[in-house]
């Protein structure tokens, strides 16, 4: 381990990244702050051009909501969501010793946390490196955050789709997800991703799907498995991408022994 790493780090402790992570669908927030900014036009104008204070009103509003919804999801993709992530997996308590898997890695923001957990353990990450998910997303730049880590020698990375995993069954003890699954466009390829999730862990494993979409129905999958423990939780405002109706939800699971 890095001589700057905690042995047994505290959630506040796992949260400070040294890696560069990206923006989430760095598009959205672009977007949201491309409305905001012509809700401000539209107020200054018809503030001094138009003179009508009533629409400069709502200009402003709209203004102040879209630049709003910009300010929570770049917190969230930047910050929020390690916090958020780092007491989820404190939670677990790990021996330190456990295969992790965390399905669509990105640039490893929460798996290379697992990892720092796992000084004998492994944490192998899978995606399909596509940008349009979260900016500069490729191995080269997840390898080079584990490096920055001081957790290079704990990981493996690779290219697989989440529907059809390279892993014999009972492979893992842990399954970390993201904000992944929902990028499947189909409900048949999500549940099958699920499935896949289910085959590849332990019995008596753990699973945490942290989504904005679709949490309830994996969690209603994962009960018709017979899964133990089957909840879901909203994970809070720091984790929520633009505002509460986009809420993350946290979905967690147990396979049963």
């Amino acid at each position: 381990m890095d001589a700057g790493q905690p042995a047994n780090p505290s959630p506040a402790q796992l949260a400070r990244r040294r890696g560069s992570y990206g923006v989430d669908a760095p598009y959205v927030p672009l977007m949201l702050a491309g409305f905001g900014v012509i809700g401000l036009i539209l107020g200054v104008l018809n503030l001094a051009v138009w003179r009508s204070l009533p629409w400069a009103i709502v200009g402003f509003l709209y203004a102040a909501f879209f630049l709003f919804s910009a300010a929570s999801y770049l917190y969230t993709t930047r910050a929020g969501k390690l916090r958020v992530w780092a007491n989820i997996l404190t939670d677990l308590r790990l021996r330190g010793d456990e295969r992790a898997l965390d399905l669509g890695c990105g640039r490893g923001a929460v798996l290379l946390m697992a990892a720092q957990l796992l000084p004998q353990g492994k944490a192998t990450g899978i995606d399909l490196w596509q940008t349009r998910d979260q900016s500069g997303n490729d191995q080269a730049a997840t390898e080079a955050n584990a490096r920055a880590e001081g957790v290079a020698d704990r990981i493996e990375l690779l290219t697989a789709d989440m529907r059809e995993l390279p892993f014999a069954d009972a492979s893992f003890d842990l399954i970390v997800s993201s904000l992944a699954i929902h990028n499947i466009p189909d409900a048949a390829g999500r549940v099958q991703a699920v499935a896949e999730a289910a085959r590849v862990l332990n019995p008596g494993g753990r699973l945490r799907i942290a989504d904005f979409r679709n949490a309830d129905a994996y969690a209603a999958q994962l009960r018709e498995l017979g899964w133990q423990d089957v909840s879901v939780r909203s994970l809070g405002w720091r984790f929520w991408y633009g505002g509460p109706w986009a809420a993350t939800r946290l979905v967690s699971a147990a396979k049963p022994a």
